[in-house]
Order: structure tokens, then sequence, then C-alpha cells
């Protein structure tokens, strides 16, 4: 028997379709836990690791050979980031906590037209360049969303009011005026939002329109992927935003000349089934355009409910070969734009969904010891990232830090001592 929970009583309901999928996250995690650490095919590298050779030279200062190795990783190179706005930069425990946990951050409002020109003519670029100075400061690599949006109500009054003409010569005017001044700032940018949901720039110019923004913005921020961004991709949940319709969309994009060169997918997501992820991962996959999960947020008013719907959302993504980077929409209570999907509360404290997101990203981590071979060589496996290793000898212990980048051979490392 299948129970649906719908509208009120009395009120008749239709179900056209019915997926049914196994839920045992257990059995899951384990398959998905295998597919992080195993190779693609035969022939190309795995998704998450690489094989790491570890080249002692000969120094009269330590005898290296049967020296004792301890290798540990400091930083996995994986982007994960989130949600910041200019508000919330000025609370000194959210930034710790920030810059400890997250190397990539996007702006929540502040990069948005109805943010930089909420009157005609009436520039704010002031919020957007403090927060550029404080990823700056902060290592933080930066997302830039959005320069577009398609859903009319986030388009302020004035641009709703320009007749085709002056709106034509607006949309011109905000893209040189953006990406002019931040040319070279921004990794990404997410050109038109929401193309799927909304159509406010395609019904009142011609029907290329989005293609056009997407040519006019690479060819003034030649170094910033563009991307597209939607929401309900992964879940199922609406038929308007399945992984076909993106792809037809993406498609049609790139037939008229649009250089998309990523594919976001926002995941505000409820009780979300790891099989129908993957599989809309799957599906978007055969693009081979790089995927990512742009504004990621699980909402429960339970926090150990909302804890293993996280678990779910990374472990799904960071197991799949096309996405390459999760960024969280926010992490903090008074910061967030969905209620109950916070990681960190209000007073500072990490509930349960901010624990389980920490013991991930320490379970990819990757620590190896052992002791140096005849050839004056240590091997072992590891994530992509920044590493400390440590060598001991009976008259040495010395200290070095490398990175393991990605690449499809095993990376040779010659360590000087």
């Amino acid at each position: 028997m299948v129970y649906v929970q719908g509208p009120a009583a009395g009120v008749d309901l239709m179900v056209a379709g019915l997926w049914i999928f196994p839920v045992d996250r257990r059995a899951r995690f384990t398959v998905l836990r295998k597919q992080t650490d195993k190779e693609i095919a035969s022939s190309t590298p795995y998704i998450r690791k690489r094989y790491v050779i570890l080249k002692f030279s000969r120094s009269k200062v330590i005898n290296v050979t049967g020296g004792f190795v301890k290798v540990k990783q400091i930083q996995n190179s994986f982007p994960f980031g989130s949600c910041i706005t200019r508000r919330s930069i000025d609370n000194e425990n959210l930034v710790h906590f920030l810059v400890t946990n997250f190397n990539w951050a996007v702006f929540g409002n502040e990069l948005k037209w109805s943010w930089t020109e909420p009157q005609h003519g009436n520039f704010n670029y002031k919020d957007v360049d403090e927060l550029l100075d404080f990823c700056k400061n902060h290592n933080l690599e930066i997302r830039g969303h959005c320069i577009f949006w398609e859903m009319e109500y986030a388009i302020q009054p004035w641009v709703q009011s320009l007749n085709k003409t002056d709106l034509i010569t607006a949309v011109q005017n905000h893209l040189a005026d953006l990406l002019t001044r931040y040319k070279g700032k921004f990794r990404h940018y997410d050109v038109d939002n929401e193309m799927l949901h909304g159509s406010f720039y395609k019904d009142r110019l011609a029907n290329d329109i989005h293609a056009n923004m997407f040519r006019t913005s690479h060819q003034l921020d030649p170094t910033a992927t563009l991307f597209v961004n939607d929401y309900h991709i992964e879940d199922g949940s609406d038929v308007r935003s399945s992984p076909e319709e993106y792809i037809r969309q993406i498609l049609v994009l790139q037939q008229q000349g649009a250089p998309a060169g990523g594919i976001g997918i926002q995941g505000h997501i409820d009780s979300p089934v790891g099989p129908v992820v993957s599989s809309a991962l799957d599906k978007l996959g055969t693009l081979g355009l790089p995927i990512w999960f742009t504004e990621l947020d699980v909402s429960s008013t339970n926090e150990f409910v909302r804890a293993d719907d996280l678990e779910v959302m990374l472990r799904e993504a960071f197991a799949h070969p096309a996405v390459e980077g999760i960024i969280l929409w926010g992490f903090w209570e008074l910061d967030m734009s969905r209620e109950n999907a916070h990681l960190v509360n209000a007073e500072g404290k990490i509930n349960a969904a901010g624990k389980r997101y920490l013991a991930l990203k320490e379970e990819w981590l990757s620590h190896a010891h052992g002791y140096i071979d005849a050839q004056g060589e240590f091997r072992f496996r590891g994530f992509y990232g920044t590493y400390n290793i440590e060598i001991n000898s009976p008259t040495k212990k010395i200290n070095r830090t490398f990175a393991v980048d990605k690449g499809e051979l095993p990376l040779a490392i010659n360590i000087d001592l």
C-alpha cells in the first residue's frame, strides 16, 4: 500500500507517475565511499585521488633509507564554499568558521543588478568591493551570482518599466559596467539565473537574448566560466526543470553560440533521495560540462534529520565525477535564506548538521605513514590538496609541505632534505 500526502480532504488528487526507490542510506553510503575511492575507468585517474611517489634526495644530514614518514593532508582542494553577505562578514565567529572550513564564496544579493543599480543611474558597488577585498584577504575563490535574473519579481521596477529599445540598451550597459569593473575577479558567473522558471528578458527581447548575454559576457571577461543556474533539477519534483529540460536548454544555448561552460544546480532540497540525485547527475554529465551545486541547503526542524539529508547530498555530489564544486547557501542561523537549514546556531554552537559536514570534510583527507624504501621513495594514494610530511630518522626530524594536483599519471615529488 502506498500513502500519498496531498491537498486537504475533499480535493481530488491524481497521481500521474510514481517512482519507488530503496532508501537504505547506510548501504548507499557504502557504495558512494567506494565510488569516491575508485578509478573511473582503467585508463583514467581516480575521481578525487591520485597516486603519489615521494622521492627523497640523498643527504649527509639525514640517512633517508629506512626513515619513517608521516604524511598528513592539511586541506582538500575540492571546492567547498558558502554564501556570504556584507553584513555577515562583520561577525567574527562566522568568519572564523567560514575561513576554516571553506575555500570558495558567493555573495547572496550584493552582485545582483537590483542591488548594484536599484534606481536608474544610482550605482552601489561598495558592498561588492568590500566583499571582494574580504575574499582576497582570506584566499577565497569567488563565484559571481548573478548578472541577470529571469524572474520578474526579482527585477527592479525601473527595469520593468523600460520599452524594448531601452531595455536592450540597459542590458548591454549593465554587462559592460559589471564585467569591465570586475574583469578577472570572479571565477564563475551565473549569467541569467533561473531561465527554466522565468522569462522576463526572453518575453520582451529577442529569442536569442540569453545566448547574447553569454556571448557578450565572454567577450568582456574571457577568463570567467559562464554558468546556467536553476532549481529543482536534482529532486524530480518540477517538470519545468527536469534534467531533460535543462539539457535541452543548454543545447539550444550552445547551438546559438553561447559559451555555456558550466551547469549550476542550486540544490534547495528537502528529504533528498540519493538515487534520484545520482540519476540527474548522470544525465547532465553526458554534456561533458562541469557541474556545481551552487546554493545547496537542506531544511528540517530536526537537526539530526537535517544532518542525514545533508550527508546524502554531499556524498552523492562528491562521489560523482562530473561534480566539480559544492557551494552551501549559508551555514549560520541568522544569515540563512531558508529556515532550519543552518549548520551553526545563532549563538555559535555547531549543530548536528554542522558536525556531519565537518566529519565528512575530515573523512575526505588522506593520511599515510611508513618507511622510505631502498630506492629512497615512499608511495601513497591521496585526495587532491595540500599535505604536510614529517620524516624521522635516528638523527633528525624534518617537515615539508607539498601539493597534490589533479592529473592522470602518478605524481612524482622530489623532497629536498
